[in-house]
């Protein structure tokens, strides 16, 4: 594994839902303002399908999906935490929510995404 990369842990409150991913040791955050991410206060690092792995039982989750039904949400079953889900903005990579890291990697950046205008605003963020 490359130096500047490190694998890292996360999951829900309950621990019923973990995973595993490999991550550069400082990364770029979005923080975005749409009507789901901003009362959780969600912070993304997208991480490539290949770099992740669910640990647990698929059967912990939940999904939800809203609007054009491209993003799947997946909360666990028991304590309703949303740890990482399938972003529209990026179909070959999940999002895993900053704060539900155990011991997560340095931020370099957060980048302020307006997902209240998601078509708009999709540009800014489709490089990270």
């Amino acid at each position: 594994m490359d130096i500047l990369k490190k694998k890292y842990l996360g999951g829900c409150h309950c621990k019923k839902v973990l995973f595993e991913f490999s991550s550069l040791i400082k990364v770029k955050l979005i923080k975005c303002n749409c009507t789901i991410c901003k009362p959780l206060r969600y912070l993304h690092l997208i991480i490539p399908h290949k770099d992740f792995k669910l640990l647990s039982d698929i059967k912990y989750i939940q999904t939800y999906q809203f609007g054009t039904k491209k993003a799947k949400h997946f909360f666990c079953k028991f304590c309703g935490i949303k740890s990482f889900y399938q972003p529209r903005s990026h179909q070959n990579a999940y999002s895993i929510n900053y704060n539900s890291i155990k011991n997560p990697p340095k931020i370099n950046q957060i980048i302020k995404f307006d997902g209240s205008n998601f078509e708009k605003s999709l540009n800014d963020i489709k490089f990270i």
